[in-house]
């Protein structure tokens, strides 16, 4: 009898227990709605490889191959980051070591590979071969690094042109494992080749574009950035002209791809959003007199970063973007693809924008980033030239 009241007793102690704990369960502090949101495919995740340019290119490529042939594929990342590890390195060799040799790259070095070298399914080859479920690219870096090096220090009196492709394929087969020649999809056997010949998508049809106060107007520049190492060229516009397009893009049903620095504070891992928080104390407190009632101004600003309330936001320029750039404010340390447009619950617009670190956060892999964070923290975009207005087709002289 006594077990059966203690049964009973924790039994009532559970039921009360879960109205307690959906309390605590409380919904995101800011509330998105999308207003446009383009057709893409999942979020997936690139754990410790580094390569996110691969995956937001590859995810542009698979967007625009939904686009055009109304089938969604799932590409493997791994095939276009081994193309770009041998032209970097013959690259890196050729330069006298005067090149970037990292895992970074840009969106439309998949646009390159898929060019050159055809494409193939993520089930056909994963590059998981080394016995993690997740990729891990720290020992491969290293081993590409050091061998490119060794190479460089000509030990045999020369370099040995016939020698290192040899070893490099060697080594990228050991870490992520042999291409095979054929693979099958939907009953059909393809090669790589073959198989980007059935979803063509034409490197000529894309486009860089930026807007920076240095260059000049709607002409195209070279991107001095690091992971730029095909040197290909970036369309310079208007600032306001620059966003009107990234719009036009999405609200014509294309994917963006957003060369990026995520590494701004405001950049929040944890809420899922991506912000420019304004730091006049007096706007904050306007904005949620309430709230900042009680608080020293010094307890304001801590509250600028914590995403417990939504901040008011600076009013990004031009010169203020220009300005990231030159002092290193922003770099191009992420890739990532823009996938709509959305809007919080007092009405300021955002970009929703599709991340490549599994489906974490509130948003399920997914953030939203403000208009004034996309001004301030944007290298450049990619998209088809397609979608450009026609306006702005005639001022860059392209069809």
């Amino acid at each position: 009898m006594k077990t059966l009241k203690i049964t009973l007793l924790l039994f009532a102690s559970m039921l009360f227990a879960l109205p307690m704990q959906a309390q605590k369960e409380e919904k995101p502090v800011y509330q998105f709605t999308d207003d446009v949101e383009v057709p893409h495919t999942i979020v997936q995740n690139q754990a410790k490889s580094g390569t996110c340019w691969c995956f937001a290119g590859t995810g542009f490529a698979e967007a625009e191959i939904l686009r055009k042939y109304n089938v969604k594929l799932n590409l493997s990342e791994m095939f276009s980051v081994r193309w770009a590890y041998t032209k970097k390195f013959d690259r890196f060799v050729k330069l006298h070591t005067a090149t970037n040799l990292s895992v970074g790259g840009e969106i439309c070095d998949v646009l390159y590979a898929i060019n050159d070298a055809g494409m193939i399914t993520d089930e056909a080859y994963s590059g998981l071969v080394i016995g993690d479920d997740r990729h891990n690219h720290s020992e491969l870096q290293g081993a590409i690094d050091g061998y490119a090096r060794l190479v460089c220090k000509k030990s045999n009196g020369r370099i040995l042109f016939e020698t290192y492709p040899k070893v490099l394929n060697s080594i990228l087969d050991a870490y992520l494992g042999e291409v095979p020649e054929e693979f099958e999809y939907e009953g059909v056997k393809y090669t790589p080749k073959s198989f980007a010949e059935k979803y063509a998508l034409d490197i000529n049809e894309y486009v860089q574009f930026s807007s920076f106060l240095d260059q000049e107007m709607y002409k195209p520049f070279l991107m001095l950035i690091p992971d730029n190492w095909t040197y290909t060229m970036t369309y310079n516009m208007g600032f306001d002209e620059m966003m009107a397009e990234v719009d036009n893009a999405l609200n014509n049903g294309y994917t963006v791809g957003w060369a990026q620095d995520v590494s701004d504070k405001g950049f929040s891992r944890k809420a899922g959003v991506a912000i420019v928080p304004e730091d006049d104390v007096n706007k904050i407190r306007e904005s949620n007199p309430k709230a900042f009632k009680k608080m020293t101004d010094e307890e304001v600003l801590e509250k600028q970063y914590s995403f417990e309330y939504i901040m008011p936001e600076k009013e990004i320029t031009a010169e203020i973007h220009q300005q990231a750039y030159d002092d290193w404010s922003t770099g191009d340390d992420h890739s990532m693809l823009l996938v709509g447009i959305a809007h919080d619950q007092n009405g300021t617009k955002y970009y929703k924008v599709k991340n490549s670190w599994g489906e974490t956060g509130p948003y399920k892999g997914y953030w939203y980033c403000s208009e004034e964070f996309v001004k301030l923290h944007t290298v450049f975009f990619t998209v088809n030239k397609a979608a450009f207005s026609d306006g702005m087709k005639d001022k860059l002289s392209i069809k």
